[in-house]
């Protein structure tokens, strides 16, 4: 549900921050209060279209950030999860647009797209009114609203899991017939270069050490001249072993005199045990090394060989192996899909059987559900205000096939007076009565799974008196179900609200700012009593008042 919303500087409002609580939030004011300030900043919140002029006069930039508890909210967790912005059991949106027209969206302090920030608000927040948010208008919205009302969302979800495996059946039925000569181009491809591969008998120990092999054997006559001459140096009459042993010899007479030559005596002793090392270690590589031409000449021909092939298969020598193994896998993917067409045109029809016995078991459900939603939503509309109104959930079949949802759209037709003709939901003309047929259908669905949070924007616009009464009653038994906000003109719905807001607009030196308060039980009985008597509040408009939120507790 919606807990906070928070607004600085947007249209007429300079700064509002307001805590919403459960149950039915009744929002009244006078006539150009700004009332709609709160559809406009939740709807900005929510991502919709804002463009500079939306920044208030003087200021640089406008934002909303609206807070949601959405601990048990299964979608918007899940939604939130998905997109990497889950954050316990609190959604915080935020919006920001500067004078320049440039707007940024946040979830939880993370930076996201509008259309992330779309998608989250259609599950939080249900917009009835004159406004984008419309869920009700969307095919989509309602097929899920019959389903959940004839219990049929584990059904479909069953469904659809049989159309994802089909459709995927299908592709790769499609690709390996479409495709066919080109696989077996390509399964010939790799048998002659798998055959290639084995027969230069490649083992993994030749190839990490072929390359370093050939340079020392093709480089082995300047390596023997080299050490040669290193240990010709270290181990001569005048050379550096010979040097450092008589230096030690020197040094150990010096000690007699001076013992605090040892430390030098020390580093000069272990540099001649360090050249005589070395000595050692010279001599046996030299003893390792031979010119071989023919040897030379057998690895330059077998690293061709390899380099050859490395570059055939675009890798490194040392990754022959593993190009190899890539290969066999290819054909073994090729010999399995080749072997299996029919085995995957015999599962095709298997999927095809189970879809439409389970599609005509959901058409069966909704066709029956449809029958009698319709008449429910029918008598709620006639409840709310609209006698002669009907509603009607149509039924259109698809064409032949395996679809998403089944074999069926769904239309909602309405009409809202005696003699019109049924027409669809979305081409109702008055504001207010698609409100309430939006209110109709809300009660009806009021078990149903349905965005948290409910907002009826002048809901009541054309009725008043007892059709008034019963509208408000209506939206406080859908708040049992769901967190209700009501933008009302009326007394007898603001009445059954379990928190009260009033808009209000002031003058001031730099223009007009509409704030929203809280009200108190005192000043709420004047709010009513100010919608039922105007201006002037006289005795006998409070005593209505109390008497009205009295008996709509």
């Amino acid at each position: 549900m919606l807990s906070q919303l928070s607004v600085k500087n947007l249209a007429v409002v300079e700064y509002l921050d307001l805590e919403f609580a459960p149950g039915m939030s009744s929002v009244t004011g006078e006539t150009g209060a700004g009332k709609s300030i709160l559809i406009q900043a939740l709807g900005f919140a929510l991502g919709s279209r804002g463009d500079s002029s939306v920044v208030r006069h003087g200021k640089n930039r406008a934002e909303v950030s609206v807070v949601f508890d959405v601990y048990g909210t299964q979608k918007v967790q899940s939604y939130l999860q998905e997109q990497g912005l889950d954050d316990g059991g609190e959604c915080v949106l935020r919006r920001v647009i500067g004078r320049d027209g440039r707007s940024k969206a946040y979830v939880n302090g993370s930076s996201v797209s509008l259309s992330t920030i779309r998608g989250l608000g259609d599950l939080l927040i249900d917009m009835h009114g004159q406004n984008e948010h419309q869920l009700l208008l969307r095919s989509v919205q309602q097929l899920d609203l019959l389903d959940s009302y004839a219990k049929l969302e584990n059904l479909t979800d069953e469904l659809n899991f049989i159309v994802s495996q089909h459709k995927a059946l299908v592709e790769k039925i499609e690709y390996l017939t479409a495709n066919n000569n080109v696989v077996m181009q390509q399964q010939e491809l790799l048998i002659h270069q798998l055959e290639e591969l084995s027969n230069a008998d490649i083992k993994q120990e030749e190839l990490d050490t072929i390359e370093s092999d050939y340079k020392v054997n093709a480089n082995a006559k300047s390596l023997i001249e080299k050490v040669a001459n290193i240990l010709n140096q270290l181990e001569s009459d005048t050379g550096a072993n010979s040097q450092l042993i008589a230096m030690s010899t020197e040094i150990s007479h010096a000690m007699d005199i001076d013992p605090k030559l040892s430390e030098a005596m020390e580093l000069l002793s272990g540099a001649q045990l360090q050249s005589q090392e070395c000595v050692y270690t010279l001599t046996s590589y030299l003893n390792s090394l031979s010119v071989d031409e023919q040897a030379t000449t057998e690895l330059e021909e077998r690293l061709s060989e390899l380099y050859e092939l490395a570059r055939k298969h675009g890798c490194r020598i040392v990754e022959l192996l593993e190009t190899k193994k890539s290969i066999n896998t290819k054909l073994a993917v090729i010999n399995k899909a080749d072997g299996s067409l029919k085995e995957l045109l015999d599962q095709q029809t298997k999927y095809e059987s189970e879809y439409h016995l389970l599609a005509a078991k959901i058409t069966n459900s909704r066709t029956s559900s449809a029958i009698k939603f319709s008449d429910l939503v029918t008598k709620a509309m006639q409840t709310l205000g609209m006698p002669g109104s009907e509603f009607k959930v149509s039924l259109v079949n698809k064409a032949p096939g395996v679809h998403l949802n089944g074999l069926e759209s769904i239309e909602f037709l309405v009409k809202t007076n005696t003699g019109q003709e049924l027409n669809s939901l979305s081409k109702v003309a008055s504001g207010g009565e698609l409100s309430r047929v939006s209110l109709a259908i809300s009660v009806v669905t009021a078990n149903s799974e349905y965005a948290p949070t409910l907002v009826f924007d002048e809901v009541d616009v054309g009725i008043s008196g007892a059709t008034a009464e019963v509208v408000g009653r209506k939206l406080k038994e859908l708040s049992k179900h769901y967190q209700v906000i009501c933008i009302t003109h009326l007394a007898q719905v603001a009445s059954f609200g379990h928190q009260h807001l009033r808009v209000t607009k002031v003058q001031k030196d730099k223009g007009a700012i509409t704030t929203v308060e809280q009200l108190s039980n005192d000043d709420r009985v004047l709010e009513v009593a100010r919608i039922i008597g105007g201006i002037k509040i006289t005795n006998k408009a409070r005593r209505a008042a109390e008497e009205m939120i009295k008996k709509s507790a």
